[in-house]
């Protein structure tokens, strides 16, 4: 079931078993604030196991250009395109979203982002590889981000 992520009454709808669903339910209202502001965009979710061609693309992508498996489970996921961007969101129970940016006309421009929910430990997979830097937000507390450019095309 497809759910309105709503940026004013923050809710932890579909996120209930992350130990972080607090903090991850303010991750998710922080995105979908700028997008709405940004690009008049109504940022909806689904479940992960109804969005599965999404959450392929996106771990294709990491697998392709990283060789990173995401050990958490995915519990939803989006996929939109705006002013010629395709993005697609995957939120994961520990409290990890990741970001794909691809621009459909500029090959320049396209990038995997990584936000970690406020309380949540780097993954392991990630840790050795990136380092996050510190963001606060009044939704989602302290936000550490973290991206690679995608050099491939999908």
């Amino acid at each position: 079931m497809t759910y309105t992520v709503d940026f004013h009454t923050v809710s932890t709808v579909g996120l209930e078993s992350s130990p972080v669903a607090e903090a991850l339910a303010g991750l998710r209202a922080n995105e979908a604030r700028y997008f709405r502001n940004k690009y008049d965009h109504v940022f909806t979710v689904e479940p992960a196991g109804d969005a599965g061609e999404t959450v392929d693309w996106v771990h294709r992508i990491l697998r392709e250009e990283r060789d990173i498996v995401i050990a958490s489970r995915p519990l939803q996921a989006t996929a939109f395109e705006v002013e010629n961007i395709r993005m697609a969101y995957v939120f994961y129970e520990s409290g990890l979203s990741v970001n794909v940016m691809y621009t459909v006309d500029d090959a320049k421009k396209r990038a995997v982002g990584f936000k970690l929910s406020e309380g949540m430990e780097i993954p392991e997979e990630l840790a050795s590889r990136f380092k996050f830097a510190r963001q606060k937000s009044k939704l989602a507390g302290t936000i550490r981000g973290s991206y690679f450019v995608v050099k491939n095309e999908y």
